[in-house]
């Protein structure tokens, strides 16, 4: 049997159900490339009752050996927040199921929720997106679009930052694609918000220009929020991030 288990957003956000699956385990896998976690992998494991093995994106994406595993015995994939945000284990599923693998998916808190203590109403949100870290070779710029979209429709946008990146060099991108173009869908005077390490005790939440923003110093992982047009019901909300 092969365990998708989502951790949450918070060391000890593991549910119930999540604990006694991971204790029958004989092997306890982290999923750690995909985001910057709040707290280290010995306090997980003091919570969990059991050593976890962090993995690479390889393991996950070239599943054959995890599936092996969970053919012979019961094997847990832990993933921070929600395990089917990402469709890389939707795959995996899907994998699993021709393999004849056995699977079972405990779902968690993840950022999705989480945002919604900035104040901002969670429906009013478009499509998610990610920043990626540029390169020399390699520098997308898909996320400006989608918050083009998003903005044409009067919907919220998230982004969800790449592992490592700083909301300094975040926001310099968005500032640069914009200008680049000659457009003005993201400046150094847009409102944003930044949220860091939300759902746990180092949460942060700041409310200030893009300009401002930038000069923050923020523990991941971070997320970005350009809001659309306020509610006046959330504009109060978000007095108290202001700075």
């Amino acid at each position: 049997m092969l365990y998708l288990i989502g951790i949450g957003l918070d060391k000890e956000d593991i549910s119930t159900r999540a604990l006694k699956a991971v204790k029958k385990c004989k092997e306890v896998y982290l999923e750690k490339y995909t985001c910057n976690f709040p707290y280290s992998d010995s306090e997980l494991s003091r919570v969990l009752g059991k050593k976890v093995l962090a993995v690479n994106r390889e393991f996950v994406e070239n599943a054959s050996e995890l599936l092996e595993k969970a053919k012979k015995k019961d094997i847990a994939l832990l993933v921070y927040g929600d395990p089917l945000i990402a469709t890389t284990h939707l795959a995996l599923l899907q994998e699993a199921r021709k393999k004849k693998v056995r699977t079972e998916v405990i779902h968690n808190i993840s950022v999705l929720n989480a945002i919604t203590q900035t104040g901002l109403e969670a429906y009013k949100f478009g499509r998610v997106t990610s920043i990626p870290t540029w390169q020399d070779n390699y520098r997308p710029t898909s996320f400006y679009d989608i918050l083009k979209e998003n903005q044409k429709i009067n919907a919220h946008t998230l982004f969800l930052l790449d592992i490592g990146l700083e909301l300094e060099d975040a926001i310099s991108y968005l500032v640069k694609v914009s200008t680049d173009r000659g457009e003005g869908a993201f400046t150094k005077k847009t409102p944003c918000i930044a949220c860091s390490c939300l759902g746990t005790s180092k949460q942060k939440i700041k409310f200030a220009t893009a300009e401002k923003l930038a000069r923050l110093k923020l523990h991941k992982p971070i997320s970005l929020i350009v809001p659309a047009h306020l509610h006046f019901v959330e504009e109060a909300y978000l007095k108290r991030f202001k700075f």
